[in-house]
């Protein structure tokens, strides 16, 4: 990912015929060197950039629904009035260009120019954000993108400038991506829109009668709205030599770095954990030349959230790389050479790579004073229990109104779309955050999409083929849909997405209905669908 689509389709400064394009659709073209999507909504016609501000996702291959056109790759959402990015993981807005009719022809003019935000608030407003990460950034970029006039502080551990910490697992420690692609936004974002960066810095006491924040340099910030963002920290499990110099965690940039030097040096690696960092560990460092052990309590991959069909689905493609499991087992010891496993088997290798999952920072919000129950609770808005001081990202914990109870999700577009909420409800337009969560996950060259949410799902229903690499599983409780995967099926991924945020269930159910009509429906896989022949 990260590439933009090879110019095709007609020159639309030449014009070309209103007949091609009816309404609702979309149109691939070209102005110049620029890839331009041509879009008919209510008879109107509209010309934007065709590339996703975020990787360069393809819009014609995405969905158009209204005014709005929504990635396939990572669901962004786009207006085409405006080019406005309004929903992550893109920030920034497409190109928009104008459009003219002459005899039946449509003709594409020069750029339109995106007017400069009206101002809102005094220069005087202070919001502090604490957390560098994804919803830390999107809260300032929509902050300025609205026209807040006033200071925004942003207090981040991390000694970068914020990155895409979803690239760490995948492109970049792979060796696919370089080390550009990793930034969010770039640093000249920050300065040209006066977001104050305050890296390697920790905030540590919170006074929010008094609304300041102290930071572990001694400075005091004060603020008129606070946003906690503080992110996860890796889960160390209790095992024996776990925190040797050959033992590694995957978080931050400088952890990647590290692992990624690692790699000149050895040449085997054991990874803890089969979650979806784990395999992804496991997928990249393959791509390395690392001979790579896995080592899970489970009897399948992810077999907790996503069910055994795409545990067994994920362990087939794996182990054709050749990838090794050991699962059903524990690591009792780690040593400088090997790792034990509680049945006393050894597996020599030259590091190891915990990927255990992450724990919620919540301390600096039960200083605050902000309830708590497994995550910080946050009303529709996402604001805490203290007023002024919102949560977002892996701490947040929201009523969720499709499952109608508190939910909360550790991925990272979540937190990217929550952190764009509350900066909106900030700037007090009481926008209720609603979104179904979506997250992806590549392993190997399999891309795999994931819309809703379910912790307790007790049916699954498998449509199409995993041996082709083109299937869906739906995921009910007491059979309603809550959640839908689907790998090489990008477009009814959007379409579902769409349905359930109207929790429009019927609509969900015509989707698959005319899903089924290109796949046939199959048997669920048994357990040892992919277990390889003996």
């Amino acid at each position: 990912m990260g590439t933009s689509a090879q110019l095709t389709g007609p020159d639309f400064s030449k014009g070309v015929s209103v007949e091609l394009i009816q309404e609702g659709e979309t149109l691939l073209g070209h102005v110049g060197d620029k890839s331009v999507l041509l879009v008919n909504v209510e008879g109107e016609i509209y010309a934007v950039g065709a590339n996703c501000s975020h990787y360069g996702g393809p819009l014609n291959q995405g969905l158009l629904v209204g005014h709005h056109i929504h990635c396939p790759w990572h669901h962004s959402s786009f207006n085409v009035k405006t080019g406005e990015a309004e929903k992550a993981p893109a920030l920034t807005p497409i190109s928009c260009w104008q459009t003219e009719i002459v005899d039946e022809k449509i003709f594409v003019k020069g750029k339109k120019t995106i007017p400069l935000p009206i101002l809102r608030g005094t220069e005087s407003q202070q919001v502090v954000i604490v957390g560098g990460g994804a919803a830390g950034t999107s809260c300032a970029a929509m902050l300025r993108r609205q026209g807040f006039a006033g200071t925004i502080q942003m207090v981040s551990h991390d000694e970068a400038s914020p990155y895409d910490r979803t690239n760490l697992s995948k492109d970049y420690l792979s060796g696919n991506a370089p080390e550009d692609w990793l930034p969010i936004l770039k640093d000249s974002f920050f300065e040209k829109n006066k977001i104050q960066l305050n890296l390697n810095t920790d905030a540590v006491k919170i006074e929010s009668e008094k609304k300041t924040v102290e930071l572990s340099d001694g400075r005091l910030l004060h603020y008129d709205k606070l946003l906690l963002a503080t992110g996860g920290e890796p889960i160390t499990p209790p095992i024996p030599g776990v925190n040797g110099e050959n033992v590694m965690m995957l978080r931050t940039l400088k952890d990647c770095r590290k692992i990624i030097s690692r790699c000149e040096e050895g040449k085997t690696v054991v990874v803890i954990g089969a979650g979806f960092i784990g395999l992804e560990v496991a997928a990249s460092l393959t791509q390395r030349k690392i001979a790579v052990h896995v080592v899970a309590p489970e009897e399948m991959p992810l077999i907790k959230s996503l069910g055994i069909h795409v545990g067994s689905y994920l362990k087939h493609v794996h182990e054709s790389h050749g990838v090794r499991f050991h699962l059903g087992h524990t690591v009792k010891e780690i040593l400088t050479d090997r790792v034990i496993l509680d049945d006393l088997t050894s597996v020599e290798c030259d590091f190891v790579i915990v990927g255990a999952g992450i724990k919620p920072n919540l301390q600096l919000a039960e200083q605050a004073g902000c309830e708590l129950d497994h995550g910080v609770l946050v009303n529709e808005y996402l604001e805490t229990s203290v007023p002024g001081i919102f949560a977002a990202g892996d701490i947040a914990r929201w009523p969720d109104p499709r499952s109608q109870r508190p939910i909360r999700v550790e991925h990272w577009e979540v937190a990217e779309r929550q952190g764009q909420v509350v900066a909106c409800n900030m700037l007090r337009s009481k926008t209720k955050y609603q979104d179904v969560p979506f997250f992806w996950t590549q392993q190997f060259d399999k891309i795999i999409c994931y819309i809703g949410h379910s912790d307790r799902f007790d049916r699954m229903d498998v449509l199409g083929d995993p041996l082709k690499d083109d299937f869906a599983v739906v995921y009910y409780e007491d059979d309603r849909i809550v959640a839908f995967l689907s790998v090489g099926r990008d477009l009814e991924n959007l379409k579902v997405e769409q349905a359930l945020q109207r929790i429009d269930y019927d609509k969900v159910e015509e989707i698959l209905r005319d899903y089924e009509r290109h796949l046939k429906r199959t048997e669920p896989p048994p357990p040892n669908y992919f277990e390889p022949s003996p």
